[in-house]
């Protein structure tokens, strides 16, 4: 599924595009974006174990390492990098940061595994991202893009408890139900499979309708891509660099620096997204430079994964093989 994620969101562009000199079409179709985010974000929580919580820290050093570079450093850097590259566009800026302080909570494990990294443990840090990101988002949000943009906090209080705990707690629901009714591999094996086209169909759904309802916004700015380029691209550079030499002063073997890598470079687009649609209705740009985001960091992905390969083939780390994940965790495909 990661491989149609990028022709699929690019198309749902194009058409969100075409449909938005359509007459009558912009209201309707503003009306659709956030009930298809929190939808689909339902599906995604629902296919992640809370249980697995502690099995990160098995491997104490990389788990601790992880959440302080996506937690901690990502924050100030892509505060810095935005005020570096886009000071001359708020709006960007505080995008660009929405989408750098939600690390990703599933697909990456697509490129974790081309990479041959550690997928048990960069499955086990999936909880522990996606509890700190729904508890510091807000925080986030009122300092960094606060200092950028006026955040009104009713609004920011609301758009979370509507499009992240609601889903989130209607996910812990039916993850509960189901397994009840069923069993727990039926869940892992038989609906989870099933409920990943859904989930990118959604997606890709509810880009289009952003981009039909705003379009001659988006129109007026076709330069977006290029401003944020620059700062993506110093993003991945700077914390791939980052996270070789943390993994080099832990002495780790190399399928935990290329675990480390993955769970510290892929971004949760679509949190920040659905967030961004509701706290800042008359920024379209905000949310303009988190849909746009994808179309930059899949290919980007896929080039670091060769990377990490080539560091291995260099010898750099202690090779070691990692058994495919014992979780009942499959890689989905936001």
């Amino acid at each position: 599924m990661g491989k149609a994620q990028t022709p699929l969101i690019l198309a749902a562009v194009l058409i969100g595009l075409m449909l938005s000199g359509v007459s009558g079409i912009a209201q309707w179709a503003g009306h659709l974006i956030v009930p298809a985010l929190i939808v689909m974000l339902t599906l995604v929580f629902l296919q992640i174990p809370l249980r697995g919580l502690t099995d990160a820290f098995r491997h104490r050093a990389i788990a601790i390492a992880s959440l302080l570079i996506n937690f901690v450093w990502t924050p100030l850097f892509a505060w810095a990098l935005g005020r570096l590259f886009l000071s001359e566009q708020p709006a960007l800026w505080i995008g660009f940061l929405m989408l750098m302080v939600t690390p990703c909570t599933d697909w990456y494990l697509v490129f974790t595994g081309i990479a041959r990294g550690n997928l048990p443990l960069s499955t086990a840090l999936l909880p522990a991202n996606l509890i700190l990101q729904l508890a510091l988002l807000p925080m986030y949000i009122l300092l960094l893009a606060g200092a950028v943009i006026p955040v009104q906090w009713s609004i920011l209080l609301e758009s979370v408890l509507i499009v992240l705990l609601a889903p989130f707690a209607a996910a812990r629901v039916l993850r509960n139900v189901f397994i009840k009714w069923r069993s727990k591999s039926w869940l892992s094996q038989e609906l989870v499979p099933r409920l990943q086209p859904v989930q990118l169909l959604l997606l890709a759904l509810a880009i289009a309708a952003m981009f039909a309802s705003e379009g001659n916004a988006i129109l007026q700015h076709p330069g977006v891509l290029l401003f944020l380029l620059p700062p993506l691209i110093l993003f991945w550079g700077s914390n791939l660099l980052l996270t070789l030499v943390v993994s080099k002063m832990l002495n780790s073997s190399y399928a935990n620096f290329a675990s480390l890598s993955f769970t510290t470079l892929a971004r949760n687009s679509p949190v920040a997204l659905t967030i961004a649609l509701v706290a800042f209705p008359e920024e379209p740009l905000v949310a303009l430079a988190l849909a746009l985001g994808p179309l930059i960091e899949l290919p980007a992905l896929a080039i670091i994964a060769q990377i990490a390969l080539w560091i291995e083939r260099r010898g750099w780390f202690v090779s070691s093989i990692v058994p495919d994940p014992s979780t009942n965790f499959h890689q989905s495909s936001t």
